[in-house]
């Protein structure tokens, strides 16, 4: 930004360098050339502030249809039944982990939802009708915006919509009892919609992890782990549980829910902002104009999410077959072990090891220095009780030699000799400069951390391998 204002402001002084009075000048002509000056003064502040709002807007967040538009590409949404091999997959989502490991899946519902406005052969009425039956405890608002939203998720995408309800199949159970535990309304499910499309190996741009879609920070500070063995940001029972705890935080600080939810997107800050700049109402249409551009669409997709779900059976929305297992069994595991040593032994298919296990970055679960969980379909229950002491032993100097693991399996690699070296990100850091520091790449650094971009946040732990 500095660089621009300096261009502007060289501009300037250069028009006014070139219009310096000379003794030939009349009074009037000088009074003419100040006012020419102080028009374009004014013309070049205002392209500052225009190009200054602008800039503020796109580094705030994405805007939801870019949300949209992103979720599309890392979800599962479009793939056709044909896709999935029961033979391989048994009872698997297949389409996430092939979607983590660069497979990408993209839906363009070709709508800019700021300007346009859709159209249903479904009358006002009708939908009004109908989100009053919802009997929803948050107030489920409804004007052009919202309908927008409604007509987008009901109407407008049903493949995916297909793969969102088959996913509800498996999570929503999960969220409700999280919520009903926190005493929250069920309704706060539907978020994770917005937020990720339901899959837990969603990503965003900024840096934002799993079905919940937490940022470093937040999620450190709800008590997630993230270290190099686990993020449990990509755990769906543990995200959705701070989730919670986020959202009745929230709350707690607006005692109104559509704030509390658009908070979530922008955080509480803003959400303050945009009441101060609205004369202090707190209720979401009295401080819409306020919020970000991409929070103020955060309500209106809610509610259009949330409808089309209830209503799917009358717009002829079927689930996907996506074949996640009906019924899962958690071990506790108190020793390390690798995935592959878990599906070789047992028979499981990793990809459902993978699937059901997100939370471990790298295919091992770290359970010699703690106590950690282990979900598997229940009908491999039995074998893995059976043959759990083979299940360490296969391969282990081979799968858990820190040195195979860091050439084998790159941004999967763990050490415990020594020659990980974690640091700490400093303000000024940027990747270019940490790996000059230790002698890496930067793409080694991206690799080991399991970074998807360039951006770091002050506080942030990079580990460092291999010196």
């Amino acid at each position: 930004m500095k660089k621009f204002e300096y261009i502007i402001f060289t501009v300037l002084a250069m028009l006014v360098f070139a219009s310096a009075p000379t003794g030939a000048q009349s009074k009037k002509a000088l009074k003419k050339e100040n006012e020419h000056l102080r028009a374009t003064l004014d013309s070049l502040r205002r392209a500052l502030d225009s190009l200054q709002a602008s800039i503020s807007q796109d580094s705030e967040a994405m805007a939801l249809l870019d949300m949209l538009e992103e979720n599309d590409r890392k979800t599962a949404a479009g793939l056709d039944p044909e896709d999935y091999n029961p033979d391989i997959t048994d009872s698997l989502l297949t389409a996430m982990y092939r979607q983590k490991h660069g497979d990408t899946v993209s839906v363009d519902h070709g709508f800019n939802m700021d300007s346009v406005n859709l159209t249903s052969n479904l009358p006002d009425s009708v939908i009004t009708e109908r989100l009053a039956k919802l009997n929803s405890f948050i107030t489920l608002p409804f004007n052009q915006t919202v309908r927008n939203y409604i007509v987008l998720y009901s109407e407008k995408m049903p493949a995916k919509m297909a793969q969102i309800l088959g996913l509800c199949e498996h999570y929503m159970p999960i969220f409700e009892e999280t919520f009903n535990k926190y005493n929250l309304p069920e309704e706060l499910k539907y978020m994770a919609i917005i937020e990720s499309a339901l899959n837990p190996f969603a990503v965003s741009r900024s840096g934002a992890k799993g079905i919940w879609q937490f940022m470093y920070r937040s999620a450190i500070f709800y008590g997630l782990k993230i270290d190099s063995y686990i993020d449990e940001r990509l755990d769906p029972i543990k995200s959705v549980d701070a989730a919670a705890r986020y959202l009745k935080d929230s709350y707690a600080l607006f005692g109104d829910w559509n704030l509390a939810i658009s908070s979530y997107n922008c955080g509480p800050g803003n959400v303050n902002k945009a009441i101060r700049r609205a004369g202090g109402k707190r209720d979401f249409w009295s401080v819409y104009d306020y919020l970000p551009r991409e929070t103020r669409g955060y309500v209106p997709a809610f509610v259009g999410a949330m409808y089309a779900i209830r209503y799917s059976s009358e717009y002829g929305l079927k689930p996907a077959n996506i074949q996640m297992p009906p019924q899962v069994d958690t071990f506790e595991i108190h020793r390390n072990v690798h995935f592959q040593q878990i599906s070789d032994v047992v028979g499981v298919p990793i990809d459902v090891v993978r699937t059901l296990n997100p939370q471990y970055i790298k295919d091992v679960i770290p359970g010699q220095s703690r106590t950690c969980e282990l979900r598997l379909p229940f009908n491999y229950t039995n074998t893995f009780l059976e043959q759990e002491d083979s299940v360490y032993a296969y391969k282990a100097d081979s799968l858990l030699n820190p040195k195979t693991l860091l050439e084998n399996s790159g941004s999967r690699a763990i050490t415990s000799d020594g020659s990980r070296i974690g640091y700490r990100v400093k303000k000024g850091d940027y990747l270019g400069r940490i790996a000059r520091k230790y002698h890496v790449s930067v793409a080694q650094l991206k690799k080991w951390n399991h970074l998807r971009s360039d951006r770091l946040q002050v506080g942030q732990k990079i580990y460092i391998y291999g010196r």
